[in-house]
């Protein structure tokens, strides 16, 4: 499926089978592949196309101690108003292994580009980015 990652298969089949979900007033869980109705409204409702599920925790797979995650979330969190992207608390959690919650935010109206961009200058393998069509699609960075 990602034959040219460096990324370990059992690294992307954790981001594959993770649930992302999105806060705020329309609380949704994105789950990759899958059609998402309540996003799909909130696209409407916002006016964009597309958006990007995004963290800066554990650069590249990396544990850190929550304190340096928080740092990080809070740099993302000032970069994005920085830009004047629109963005919602989320939270990624595997369903069943011991990885933490990474704290996350969706990206409204961040088309493909932006979205790799914020995901590659915030160190990570990954991002999930969602089209028109509502369906969370996994973009490997690396």
């Amino acid at each position: 499926m990602f034959p040219d990652s460096d990324i370990p298969r059992n690294t992307i089949q954790a981001y594959l089978e993770t649930h992302y979900h999105v806060r705020g007033d329309t609380p949704t869980t994105l789950l990759v592949g899958q059609f998402n109705a309540t996003l799909a409204v909130l696209h409407e409702a916002r006016r964009v196309t597309a958006s990007a599920f995004v963290t800066a925790c554990n650069p590249f797979s990396q544990s850190l101690d929550p304190e340096a995650n928080a740092a990080r979330h809070e740099e993302l969190a000032r970069d994005l108003e920085g830009q004047g992207l629109t963005f919602i608390e989320g939270v990624g959690k595997h369903p069943s292994n011991d990885w933490p919650a990474e704290a996350s935010f969706l990206v409204l109206g961040a088309n493909v580009d932006v979205a790799k961009t914020l995901g590659s200058r915030h160190g990570q393998n990954a991002i999930i980015w969602c089209g028109a069509d509502a369906v969370p699609q996994l973009i490997l960075l690396r």
